[in-house]
């Protein structure tokens, strides 16, 4: 597994569009800024396995948010068809259990020496569910409660990181292996005005607690000139 080696590797921007035209231009703009892009249900429902092509071909590492959940081997089939694509990351629900998560690690098994294994993420908890959300659907305990069981769960079952929000990094870092991925999305910058993520942290905050990448959205793709806002970003990382 590649782990980043600098500020501007550990931020991954999200596509977060259905527009393939508007997201190429995106990458293009923002591409030597960055370490990669999050290709999420929006835009890959809209243009499908070409966009990753794309995004690949700026140089930039692919984040593949489609968060499988589903039977065993339907997952696990799934994962072999990304491994096709020749992502970095990509993500499956925890919530699936741990026949569906030993499942989704078995494709990568089956790789030829020298190919590119994607990083299987397991999501915890989205960062739009609080207490509630919880008490809803019938999760016991507090959302770090159910992070950190869910994050033991993903270690146990040989995935190689987890998605969780900022405010439970620091606990999840604790909990798992040095070389475990923990992908945070809930980033934020100091002024922005809150939406619809309940969980959130500034993008320093979330590394200084042990978040290994750092998805952001809107502060970058909804900016005048997103470059730039990039740009802002990983020169306040690098003065942690």
């Amino acid at each position: 597994m590649h782990h980043p080696s600098s500020p501007a590797e550990r931020l991954l921007v999200a596509l977060d569009t259905s527009d393939r035209a508007a997201a190429e231009q995106l990458m293009q703009e923002v591409a030597p800024y960055v370490g990669g892009f999050k290709i999420g249900k929006t835009l890959f429902t809209a243009a499908g396995p070409p966009v990753v092509a794309a995004a690949l071909a700026t140089g930039a590492r692919v984040f593949l948010d489609l968060k499988f959940h589903d039977i065993p081997h339907t997952v696990a089939g799934a994962v072999a068809a990304v491994m096709q694509l020749g992502v970095h990351l990509c993500t499956v629900h925890t919530l699936g259990g741990r026949a569906m998560l030993q499942a989704a690690v078995e494709p990568l098994a089956a790789l030829p020496p020298g190919r590119q294994r994607p990083t299987i993420l397991g999501v915890t908890l989205l960062t739009s569910a609080d207490q509630a959300t919880l008490d809803e659907i019938g999760l016991a305990g507090t959302p770090e409660e159910v992070v950190l069981r869910l994050a033991r769960l993903a270690v146990d079952c040989g995935l190689g990181g987890v998605v969780c929000s900022p405010q439970e990094v620091a606990a999840v870092r604790r909990l798992v292996p040095k070389d475990f991925a923990i992908v945070t999305p809930g980033i934020r910058l100091p002024d922005a005005i809150p939406d619809d993520q309940r969980r959130v942290l500034t993008p320093r905050a979330a590394l200084a607690a042990g978040a290994t990448y750092l998805v952001v959205g809107r502060p970058i793709t909804a900016a005048a000139n997103p470059a730039a806002a990039a740009q802002r970003i990983v020169e306040d990382l690098a003065t942690l």
